[in-house]
């Protein structure tokens, strides 16, 4: 394994055999720093999510360098590649389309990989899109809960929206525009219509939105509007007394529609019982 030395008693970057991951900017291209644009110059060669969005930064900054694709669809096979070159001595500089690679991308068992082989990992700070809505939102941000893109899964969402509207920190959520409408509904079920909630899009682009307030005031602002762009969802987190009364009456609700639908009381219990992992004699005393 190397050692490792504070950055002022290593040598002029980019060194040999090191993975360097380059936070490159979430929309203003401005937003890249001068250190990123030099380890991008100089590195053997870059391993891009879209080597299309790479060369968007590398013409505007006059860079001319070797790429090669690295995204969800090839990272298994491209991984051992690139531990390969990493050991015979060439730097590498690790890019997605846009923030911290890592975040929500195959960056992250990369990172692992090479870590785990004895392979240095350099970090080059740069934009995140769900530190600067945060931030921008005003919520608290000493403590959060940072969640990414929800599961697809239906039973899976629903597990982690209820333990999010449950959660007494404040939550940071992708979404994707298209789901975007469906997320405010789910939401709205499980914590009210009154909890704290900011929708940026577009965040450090010239048509860059932060729609907030209460998450009945943003539901009803999205309702008929098409959206686009990319967005990051801060959530305040709950107080919990109001929280339990309020999933107190969102349970009995779903109990008396199940029962209306034909299911036992006994049998609606156990149903809802498995499905929040909550003891069935809750459940059943509600009715």
């Amino acid at each position: 394994m190397k050692n490792s030395y504070p950055l002022s008693h290593r040598t002029q970057e980019p060194e040999s055999g090191v993975l360097y991951v380059v936070g490159t900017p979430i929309g203003n291209l401005n937003d890249i720093s001068p250190r990123a644009i030099n380890i991008l110059k100089n590195v053997s060669l870059i391993a891009c999510e879209d080597t299309r969005q790479t060369k968007k930064i590398m013409n505007k900054f006059s860079i001319s360098n070797n790429l090669i694709s690295f995204n969800k669809h090839n990272s298994v096979s491209k991984t051992p590649k690139i531990e390969e070159d990493l050991k015979k001595g060439k730097s590498i500089a690790l890019v997605s389309d846009a923030g911290m690679p890592g975040i929500c991308d195959p960056g992250e068992d990369l990172i692992k990989a090479v870590k785990l082989v004895g392979i240095d990992v350099i970090c080059i700070p740069g934009a995140c899109a769900a530190i600067t809505a945060l931030v921008s939102s005003g919520m608290p941000s000493s403590s959060f809960l940072f969640v990414g893109f929800l599961p697809k899964k239906k039973i899976e969402r629903e597990k982690i929206l209820l333990e999010i509207s449950e959660n007494e920190k404040t939550t940071i959520i992708y979404e994707s525009p298209h789901r975007l409408k469906r997320l405010m509904k789910d939401l709205y079920k499980l914590c009210g219509g009154e909890r704290e909630i900011e929708v940026s899009r577009e965040l450090t682009k010239r048509f860059e939105e932060h729609i907030g307030n209460n998450i009945h005031d943003v539901k009803s602002f999205f309702e008929d509007k098409e959206i686009i762009g990319e967005i990051t969802v801060i959530l305040k987190g709950t107080n919990k007394k109001k929280t339990l009364e309020f999933n107190e009456l969102l349970l009995k609700s779903e109990l008396n529609d199940l029962i209306n639908a034909g299911l036992s009381l006994s049998g609606a219990s156990k149903y809802l019982a498995k499905r929040y992992g909550i003891k069935k004699n809750i459940i059943y005393n509600l009715r």
